[in-house]
């Protein structure tokens, strides 16, 4: 009997309407003009509402050759339950308003026999929007291809067990039908988030935002693990997806293959001028093998 994961933040976060979704999904990837090289072997994308971040999920997704896949990881950080560890779903099934994806039970089974993976509960699931805004996306990109789906929540991890995970999850690189999906949103930026760092030399407190971010991505796109630990150590950044995204820097440290990062996009919910106001940063970038 199929356990199914509802799309619980439809109609909130995005339209429930799969007509519609789809027609919103592709107007935006048409909208990309794709990078030259090879197609992306992995992504990093937002997590935020699609009117917000829609079109920059997008400039990730655009780079996907479905041809190539028949399995995508999905890697989203927490936001509602405090864990060590990463957690597996307990369901058998995502529900999407553009259709189901059946989660692969067999490298679920050798995850969990290491012992390394909770389990979530279905409510807990449910609740986490990280994981779900994906979930459309990836179905409007696989679509006519056979595929399943191997999504992971992962919670607060200290930089040792960032680096044991990425170990773990390393070696699933080297197979060239894997994709691999990573969740985050960049800076919280606003009283409301508890964050109100400035550089005024930048100008403006967008551009110091826009500076902040940007020097993250730079290092994310040097794949060094330490330095991007660091960088969140001296800023704070408010990266909600600096879990899973230091867990797959660890995890290249661990691959045969030599990839390449390259952001595509950013973008801000809006431009704080004043201490009063408050946003959020988005950001794609798109994995390839050199």
């Amino acid at each position: 009997m199929p356990k199914i994961r509802r799309p619980s933040h439809a109609h909130s976060w995005y339209t429930g309407e799969g007509d519609v979704l789809d027609a919103e999904i592709s107007k935006w990837k048409a909208a990309v003009t794709p990078l030259p090289g090879l197609p992306a072997r992995a992504i990093i994308g937002p997590h935020a509402g699609y009117s917000y971040c829609g079109h920059v999920m997008a400039h990730a997704y655009a780079h996907i050759n479905p041809a190539n896949f028949t399995r995508v990881f999905l890697l989203g950080p927490s936001h509602h339950v405090f864990s060590r560890k990463c957690l597996l779903s307990s369901q058998t099934h995502y529900e999407t308003p553009l259709g189901s994806m059946e989660i692969d039970q067999e490298v679920y089974a050798a995850l969990r026999a290491t012992g390394k993976f909770d389990s979530m509960t279905q409510d807990v699931d449910e609740d986490e929007h990280s994981l779900e805004l994906h979930t459309p996306y990836i179905l409007h990109t696989m679509r006519g291809q056979p595929f399943k789906l191997v999504p992971i929540m992962v919670g607060a991890l200290t930089t040792e067990a960032e680096a044991a995970y990425g170990a773990l999850l390393g070696p699933h690189l080297d197979d060239p039908r894997n994709l691999f999906v990573v969740s985050s949103d960049f800076c919280h930026w606003g009283t409301r988030f508890s964050y109100t760092y400035v550089n005024k030399e930048q100008g403006a407190i967008w551009e110091s935002i826009k500076w902040l971010d940007e020097m993250g991505m730079k290092i994310i796109e040097s794949a060094e693990p330490a330095q991007f630990a660091a960088y969140l150590e001296t800023y704070k950044n408010t990266i909600c997806g600096r879990h899973p995204i230091g867990v797959f820097l660890n995890m290249l440290q661990h691959s045969k293959l030599r990839h390449r990062i390259s952001f595509t996009q950013y973008d801000q919910s809006s431009k704080c001028t004043s201490p009063a106001h408050s946003s959020v940063s988005y950001a794609s970038a798109v994995v390839t093998v050199e």
